[in-house]
């Protein structure tokens, strides 16, 4: 048994350590826990173990490949947390792996933060008014507020780190289609910022570039000193930007990170870390006697984009059962390509992690389906 912390909202694990318990102390059938368990390890992408060979090839673009880092994926691993403990795992939670648009979630959290510090004002605030390099000083761009920038609404028109906007345009994404799905039409007219919602990983990282000026800071720094340190996560996490992704920062230079692995890059964690991300959220953005995020913002986050209701603010909503079809209405995820999920079961108490899963709803619901009550 380790030196725990517990409250009124559960366990809270320290660093370097996570308490198990037996599933039926915590209301889940074990003989069908273990199952739905085995269904999940069984239910991997079917993808290349290198994530080299599913990078793009430079068909659309010269750059649309791989340009930041990629590694080879592990077998399908994944957790299961009740009241902070836990009470399920398959695969090994311990290997960092790429987790695609997971990574997009960190940055939600990343704004949240700023606008709780002051940094940002208001999130219908245009970005231009805080930002001045050059990205949002066309008229298009000049409207696009930091709303837009995290309901995916935004429409920015311009280059990024040798990538056009339009490389993603058109891209079929939803909770029922794959995170890698491809493109209808890339040469979609642009539309009025915060009148069309789309699916696109260049304007995610400008969003991410845009809080790297904010902060005056390096992405990566800041979510380890104001987040991830506090709730414990290891060591090993990392968060990657380009070879072609590097600007100047304070006289320096320094890389701006990518939101997700779409060219490479994206953060790096394994499924423990992410975990207690989802069980920081789980807790309205407290860590035992830390509230790390406001709960104004975890509402705000959640809350349905006026014309995508199934996206929040850079994460996925279950409100229409599109990710869970037993799932509370409540419910959220982190989600990225190659079957990875961070999933959020607020009137369950309930945090999932899956990575490398061929059908994540599937498993999502034969694990929730195990519960007794």
């Amino acid at each position: 048994m380790s030196t725990s912390s517990t409250s009124t909202i559960g366990y809270t694990p320290p660093k370097g350590e996570w308490e198990r318990r037996e599933p039926d102390t915590l209301g889940f059938d074990p003989a069908a826990l273990s199952e739905a368990l085995k269904f999940a390890e069984a239910t991997e992408i079917e993808w290349p173990r290198d994530l080299h060979d599913h990078a793009p090839q430079g068909v659309k673009h010269p750059n649309d490949r791989a340009l930041g880092p990629l590694k080879e994926r592990s077998t399908p691993a994944g957790l299961v947390i009740r009241d902070g403990y836990i009470v399920g795992e398959y695969g090994d939670p311990s290997s960092v792996e790429v987790t695609f648009s997971c990574t997009k979630s960190y940055i939600a959290t990343l704004t949240g933060l700023a606008l709780d510090r002051g940094l940002i004002r208001g999130m219908d605030d245009r970005v231009a008014d805080y930002v001045d390099d050059g990205g949002y000083d066309s008229d298009h761009n000049s409207k696009i507020t930091w709303r837009h920038s995290l309901q995916q609404t935004n429409e920015w028109q311009g280059e990024l780190f040798g990538l056009p906007d339009n490389i993603d345009r058109g891209r079929v994404i939803s909770t029922g289609a794959p995170m890698d799905a491809g493109h209808d039409d890339t040469d979609l007219p642009h539309q009025e910022p915060g009148t069309y919602w789309e699916y696109n990983d260049v304007r995610v990282n400008r969003t991410a570039l845009s809080l790297l000026r904010l902060y005056g800071e390096t992405l990566p720094s800041v979510l380890k000193a104001s987040v991830m340190d506090p709730i414990g996560a290891s060591e090993g996490w990392a968060w990657h930007g380009y070879s072609t992704s590097q600007v100047e920062l304070n006289g320096e230079q320094v890389e701006s990170v990518s939101g997700g692995a779409h060219w490479g890059g994206g953060l790096w964690i394994d499924t423990y870390d992410h975990a207690r991300f989802g069980l920081l959220y789980l807790r309205r953005g407290r860590w035992g006697d830390n509230q790390i995020i406001s709960e104004s913002w975890v509402d705000a986050m959640t809350e349905p984009c006026d014309i995508k209701p199934e996206y929040g603010y850079l994460w996925w909503l279950n409100h229409e059962g599109s990710i869970s079809d037993i799932g509370s209405p409540k419910s959220f995820a982190a989600r990225g390509a190659g079957g990875n999920v961070v999933y959020v079961e607020p009137e369950r108490n309930i945090v999932i992690v899956v990575r490398w899963c061929n059908d994540t709803k599937a498993v999502i619901d034969r694990i929730l389906g195990t519960l007794k009550e």
